[in-house]
């Protein structure tokens, strides 16, 4: 009789959370891919105020202009002549306060003939490019190292997935110009090279993971620190 009853108060257990396993194992993931969203129709950014928050504080409503959510920044070309040949301005939260809260951000590209904007990632936000003017060599790179590239024209759009190292090379007979946007208030831009040889790394991982002697580990980062 005990056994029968241990039996039957199994079956019966079993029964009771069937249910809520199926409804578990149905139930749709809420994941935020990028920026939280915002939980107010607006929240310009208070950049004056002096706290340290995953994001900014608001503005009061009354002291909020229309200027707030206009960008003025991408009507300068940035300058070229540097090591490169290629330049951005980005419209991210800091300089853009009405982005604040609404996860997206932009930024302008100018490439002199032959500019090259290096492999980098933007740890927070996924990119679209579209080229305004000219030919770019633009691509990424996934986690298992497949390389996604192609020569896009004006007029092309292409996108880099969150994370992802990726690059853009004028390939054309002139200058070029693209527009991006981001999934992210401040994105963050990480140039590889600079993250390896600018940042006081040991000396002796470079040379194991590159396989490079001292005097050229020397020599890289005196030019990317």
């Amino acid at each position: 009789m005990k056994m029968k009853a241990s039996i039957s108060s199994t079956i019966l257990a079993g029964l009771l959370l069937y249910p809520v396993v199926l409804l578990i194992q149905l139930a749709p993931l809420n994941v935020n891919a990028a920026d939280a969203d915002p939980l107010m129709d607006f929240c310009v950014a208070d950049l004056t105020k002096d706290l340290y928050l995953n994001g900014y504080p608001c503005k009061k409503p009354p002291a909020v202009t229309t200027d707030d959510f206009v960008f003025y920044g991408l009507t300068v070309p940035p300058q070229t002549n540097n090591s490169f040949g290629a330049s951005a301005v980005f419209g991210f939260v800091g300089n853009f306060p009405g982005l604040n809260s609404l996860g997206i951000s932009i930024a302008r590209l100018d490439f002199a003939k032959g500019g090259l904007i290096p492999p980098h990632t933007h740890p927070r936000g996924s990119e679209i490019i579209y080229v305004l003017e000219g030919s770019l060599y633009a691509g990424f790179v996934t986690a298992d190292n497949q390389l996604f590239a192609k020569v896009i024209n004006k007029g092309d759009v292409m996108i880099f997935p969150r994370g992802l190292i990726h690059f853009q090379l004028n390939v054309g007979d002139g200058p070029a110009q693209a527009v991006v946007s981001l999934n992210s208030q401040h994105a963050g831009f990480q140039l590889i090279a600079n993250s390896m040889f600018g940042s006081n790394i040991k000396d002796e991982l470079l040379q194991k993971t590159f396989f490079l002697d001292q005097k050229t580990v020397d020599r890289l980062k005196t030019i990317f620190s």
